[in-house]
């Protein structure tokens, strides 16, 4: 799908703010609120809008150990990545994973109470037998940057 200023504008807004009101919306991309709901419709119906979340700070909440997990697996055939993608999108610690090329096959960042809950969810995922062959672990002292957001100058011409 082929995006235009106005559709970027949107995108700009709604990444921001996804509680924004459509009135608002319309004002600060500079269309009138029907044209401006329609586009924005046409965006979250192409599914690049995949959604409104809100953005939490866990930390406020409680202390917790944020861990990055880099893996590597013994075997490399599809059956092998099914079966260990399958383990890891069932466990709701694990936050996000990334396939990747190069030396290793997969990150993790993983979310947990402590360092002994992330050390029971490693001997867990051992146990389970689901082809991981080397593992490492890095602790999150501090977070920098995590905002999530797309840089949306990556699709401007």
């Amino acid at each position: 799908m082929k995006l235009d200023a106005i559709d970027l504008r949107i995108l700009e807004a709604v990444q921001q703010d996804g509680r924004i009101t459509k009135l608002r919306l319309a004002e600060r991309v500079g269309l009138s609120p029907t044209p401006c709901w329609l586009r924005l419709h046409k965006l979250e119906q192409a599914g690049i809008i995949a959604g409104y979340h809100a953005r939490l700070a866990p930390r406020r909440i409680a202390p917790i150990a944020t861990v990055i997990m880099e893996i590597t697996l013994a075997n490399h055939r599809q059956a092998d990545f099914d079966r260990f993608e399958r383990a890891i999108a069932a466990r709701p610690e694990i936050t996000a994973c990334w396939s990747v090329g190069g030396g290793v096959d997969y990150f993790l960042k993983i979310m947990t109470p402590d360092i002994d809950a992330y050390q029971r969810l490693v001997d867990a995922l051992l146990a389970e037998e689901i082809g991981i062959d080397r593992y490492f672990t890095y602790i999150v002292t501090r977070a920098v940057k995590d905002d999530g957001a797309v840089p949306l100058d990556l699709f401007r011409t």
